[in-house]
């Protein structure tokens, strides 16, 4: 278990809600959801995504754009557009506006015509406190050109979306998620772009090592020792290496891992006692547990189970 792959578990697509538009100018689509993550693409023509924060993104054939919530966004045929904004969300049926068809979950090929432009829209739910690090490393909107890993995935989308067949569904969100980690994958390592530290950190063989293990096995009794023999290193090394990739102290992070693993253990086990999680997450005492928790929560376990349960 790589660190990526820890923090991208709690986002899944499912039952998402997928939109393919045929658009003919001018046009805005407002997606008023506000979900967490939204993946947008367009098999032809474009346009541009405009943030309700931020300045505004060009959307050309087959580049991705993935817009991070809780703001909403617009498409548009151009910046500026005379166009009434059409509402979209996970209530939408089938507005029409201007030569606008939206439909969820096929594409309307009746709509095409000279300049047309054909969106593919997948609203993202994200689940889990550990996943909340993923989206902080994200800004409000990132952009991945056409002609990257993503392409092969967008032709399966597109062809799905083309027919209404049992399963279509499964299908469409397991397409999701894969093009949703070849469009981050691609994102975090352009050319002269600033990954976060954990992501740079993976590539390294030591620590990117030490990040395997410690996301592997959160819950182990693990010192600076067993960890740097584990990476076959000295502990100096070890300490050195990984405070200068990823920012801070090896027991540090792992500190910092088990209480994001602890929080949403809390929500989703409503019937584990406090010290059942702090079991879970290597901790033989609940009393230094919920100190620890505490300290890096800033409450308690039971006030955190108690504020997430009634804003869940």
């Amino acid at each position: 278990m790589d660190a990526f792959s820890d923090l991208i578990r709690g986002v899944r697509a499912h039952g998402s809600l997928f939109g393919s538009s045929t658009l003919s100018p001018p046009w805005a689509l407002h997606f008023v959801d506000g979900a967490p993550l939204t993946l947008c693409t367009v098999l032809a023509g474009g346009g541009w995504i405009v943030p309700e924060h931020g300045p505004p993104e060009p959307l050309r054939a087959r580049d991705t754009v993935i817009v991070r919530g809780p703001g909403t966004f617009t498409f548009v045929d151009e910046v500026g557009t005379a166009a009434e904004p059409v509402a979209c969300g996970e209530d939408c049926a089938t507005p029409e506006q201007g030569g606008t068809r939206h439909r969820l979950g096929w594409y309307d090929r009746d709509g095409d015509g000279p300049g047309a432009t054909t969106l593919i829209v997948g609203a993202y739910p994200v689940r889990g406190e550990l996943s909340r690090r993923l989206l902080d490393a994200l800004p409000v909107v990132l952009r991945v050109p056409a002609g990257g890993t993503s392409d092969p995935v967008l032709d399966h989308l597109a062809d799905e979306l083309a027919v209404d067949t049992p399963g279509q569904q499964v299908v469409l969100d397991r397409l999701l998620d894969w093009m949703l980690v070849c469009t981050l994958r691609e994102w975090f390592d352009r050319p002269g772009g600033e990954p976060p530290a954990w992501w740079a950190a993976q590539r390294d063989p030591v620590v990117g090592h030490a990040l395997r293990l410690l996301h592997a096995e959160p819950a182990a009794p693990w010192t600076v020792a067993t960890l740097a023999e584990r990476t076959g290193v000295s502990r100096s090394t070890l300490a050195k290496r990984f405070a200068e990739l990823v920012g801070e102290p090896p027991l540090t992070y792992l500190t910092h891992l088990r209480m994001t693993l602890a929080a949403d253990l809390l929500v989703e086990q409503d019937a584990a006692t406090v010290a059942d999680i702090a079991r879970t997450v290597g901790y033989s005492d609940p009393f230094g547990f919920s100190a620890a928790f505490k300290r890096v929560r800033g409450a308690n376990p039971s006030e955190f189970r108690r504020s997430a349960l009634v804003t869940r």
